[in-house]
């Protein structure tokens, strides 16, 4: 599982192996929580157990670091994807 490095903070952005034949988007993990979210535009797709409140947090830092995200994709997934 590809991590994005160097982003500060609790949490664990990644993406799976096999991510690449879906839209753009990433995983974020803190301990046993998880969420997934689209990349263009920024949406939340998926989330288990992660409150409202640190949802937007976690959107927030997505929006800060949304090139160093897309630089990883592109790393792991290609130019094309």
């Amino acid at each position: 599982m590809p991590t994005v490095k160097n982003i500060a903070g609790p949490y664990r952005l990644f993406f799976y192996s096999f991510d690449c034949n879906e839209p753009k988007h990433v995983h974020v993990q803190r301990e046993k929580l998880m969420s997934k979210f689209w990349l263009e535009p920024i949406t939340l797709s998926k989330n288990r157990g992660f409150s409202p409140k640190e949802l937007n947090s976690i959107r927030r830092l997505i929006e800060a670091n949304l090139t160093q995200i897309m630089e990883a994709w592109h790393e792991h997934c290609g130019e094309d994807c």
